[in-house]
Parts: C-alpha cells; sequence; structure tokens
C-alpha cells in the first residue's frame, strides 16, 4: 500500500479546462488516485455553491476550502467543524466608502452563500450565478443592506484605479485584510480577513488526517495560492501559472488545457490510467 497523500487542487486555472470542466484524464487519474486511498480535496477562492458540482463529480467525501480559507467546511459531514473567519462589517464598509469615493464600477459582499451586491449588473450576475439557481442575492448599497460580517469583499474597479485602492488598502487596513488581484481578464479585487488564505485551510484538512506536510501535493496557478504551493512539502505550478508561483513551486506541471494535474499524479505517484 502507498503511502497516504492528501492532494489539494484550485479549481480555475488549475484542475478546471480554460472551458471550465474536469477532463476525462483529470477524472479519471484522480478516481485511481482515491482508489489506491490518497485524500483528494478542493481549495479554491469560489464560494460553496460555485464549486460543489466539481465535489459532486469527482465523488468527494471530504472537507472543502472556499474563498481562499475563509470558510473551511465538511459537504457531506454535517459534524465536521465549520471555520468560517469573516472580516468586520465595520472594515467592510469602510472599504465600500473607499469604493465610493473612487466611483468603482461594482461592489459584491459574500457572506457564506448570501450575496450582496451593490448594484445591479448583468455581467456580474452572469459571472457569479453561471453555476447556480435561485442563489440567494440581494442588490442594493451595501451601507444599508450589508447587516453581518462578511466572508468576502469583491471589488471590480475601473482599470486606472486599481493600483490607487489597493495602496487605500495598504495604507488604511493592512492590518486587519489580505487582498488580491483576479487573474484577467478580470480585474476584481478580493478582500478577506487577515491571515487567512489556503495554507491555513490546507493545514487544517492535513491535521484532521494527520498527514504529514512532505504528503502534501497542491496544484495551482494565481496569486492566490502562493501560500498553500509554498506550505506544501509538494507544491506544484501549472505551466499556465504566474512566474512567482512557479519560482516557489518544488515542481512544474503542464498547463490546465493538457490536464497538469493528471499528468503529474500519474508520474508522481506511479498510477496508471486508462485515458490518455
Amino acid at each position: 500500500m502507498p503511502k497516504q497523500h492528501l492532494i489539494a487542487l484550485d479549481l480555475d486555472g488549475t484542475l478546471l479546462s480554460d472551458a471550465k470542466e474536469i477532463s476525462t484524464k483529470n477524472k479519471e487519474i484522480l478516481q485511481r488516485a482515491m482508489d489506491e486511498g490518497h485524500i483528494v480535496v478542493i481549495a479554491t477562492g469560489r464560494p460553496h455553491r460555485a464549486s460543489i458540482q466539481y465535489y459532486q463529480e469527482l465523488g468527494l467525501k471530504t472537507p472543502m476550502v472556499n474563498f481562499n480559507g475563509a470558510l473551511i467546511h465538511h459537504p457531506v459531514d454535517k459534524k465536521w467543524d465549520v471555520l468560517h473567519n469573516p472580516m468586520s462589517k465595520r472594515t467592510a464598509l469602510s472599504i465600500v466608502q473607499a469604493c465610493y469615493d473612487l466611483d468603482v464600477h461594482n461592489v459584491l459582499a459574500e457572506v457564506k452563500d448570501n450575496d450582496y451586491l451593490d448594484k445591479y449588473s448583468q455581467e456580474i450576475i452572469d459571472i457569479f450565478y453561471q453555476t447556480t439557481d435561485d442563489t440567494p442575492f440581494v442588490i442594493g448599497s451595501l451601507k444599508s443592506k450589508l447587516n453581518e460580517d462578511p466572508t468576502s469583499l469583491l471589488i471590480h474597479p475601473k482599470e486606472e484605479h486599481i493600483h490607487t485602492l489597493r495602496d487605500h488598502l495598504d495604507e488604511f487596513h493592512a492590518e486587519v485584510i489580505e487582498h488580491r488581484k483576479w487573474g484577467a481578464p478580470w480585474n476584481i479585487i478580493e478582500i478577506v480577513k487577515k491571515g487567512i488564505n489556503k495554507a491555513v485551510g490546507l493545514q487544517k484538512i492535513a491535521h484532521y488526517y494527520q498527514i504529514p506536510e512532505d504528503r502534501i501535493i497542491a496544484f495551482g496557478d494565481e496569486d492566490n495560492d502562493l501560500e498553500m504551493i509554498e506550505y506544501a512539502g509538494v507544491g506544484v505550478a501549472m505551466g499556465n501559472a504566474i512566474d512567482p508561483l512557479k519560482n516557489i513551486a518544488n515542481h512544474v506541471t503542464v498547463t490546465n488545457e493538457e490536464h497538469g494535474i493528471g499528468t503529474f499524479l500519474e508520474e508522481y505517484l506511479k498510477l496508471n490510467a486508462k485515458v490518455r
């Protein structure tokens, strides 16, 4: 019996193809890994509602990391200890005011699976609700509508205001929040509570399964994967990953379009898959 590994998968640009699908090769090899006793988990910036379909497609029965670590929960075991680490509403509303001052396109606050959208925007709704039916969301000024601590805040600034806004966040809120910019084509700035990242979630799950760091394999492609790739004993950057991630990763595999996860695991864990 091979030594049990914990395999952590980012979704967008990593497990998923550009068409947002899991390739047959990736699915086959992950299934083979699970059959051999390895543990597969999803660690994503997405909320639960936009990742559960992939969890189900892979047939997982493990905890999941959502919102880059701000929510760690177990979709099928309600007794599992949920960790929800939102930022304070006061901080969020102070940031919202700065967004108003800069006249950003829009701001979205997420409270677990409930969403608050500052201004109606079909474009934003299409991005966030493509995977759901009847997701509960409220449209209207966050100053009056947001009534609890948000899990994350997503800001869609004007291109020319990105640096100004991020400088403002560093100057006034660095003690209490983390912020990152999404990859192209969306210049969305994502904000979560200070000290929250995917590695925090992965560490909790690894402890739960008693898997040492050297047997944690993590895959990612963007800057929200940096801490997780650094934490894992086997940090793997995708071929399409940003350079800072490739620089700290232990390995670089091929791209998400070339089944990079399956390709790496097949060789690293000595798995054989029927599909090529």
